[in-house]
């Protein structure tokens, strides 16, 4: 169940970061009082926003049940490597060999440091 937690907590974070970067594409534009129409219009933005908190509560939950030194490497590891991924499956951003090697190495360290957490 704490992994769960956590994978959930990874997936809500990459999805905002997701949702934010749509949100910032145009037409739409950075949510401001001067334009309060356009800012609650921005569902992207609201949607990602909400998910953070949401990932802010998975982690919190996480870190009841794991390690600070386990939970947090986990979650930035997970949501570097799946936000790299989205970014260039959805917005085709690019994806250079150093960056899947950058993923892969980042991934091996976490693998070490929660190899023996149960």
């Amino acid at each position: 169940m704490k992994w769960i937690v956590l994978i959930l907590g990874i997936a809500a974070n990459a999805s905002a970061s997701v949702l934010i970067k749509i949100a910032m594409l145009p037409p739409r534009k950075f949510p401001s009082l001067s334009a309060p129409m356009a800012a609650l219009q921005n569902w992207p933005f609201w949607l990602g926003l909400g998910l953070y908190g949401v990932a802010f509560l998975l982690y919190a939950a996480a870190l009841a049940r794991l390690p600070l030194n386990v939970a947090h490497p986990v979650l930035t590891a997970g949501a570097i490597a799946t936000v790299a991924l989205c970014s260039a499956a959805i917005f085709r951003e690019a994806f250079p060999w150093t960056t899947a090697v950058g993923i892969a190495l980042v991934i091996a360290g976490v693998a070490l440091i929660t190899a023996r957490v149960g």
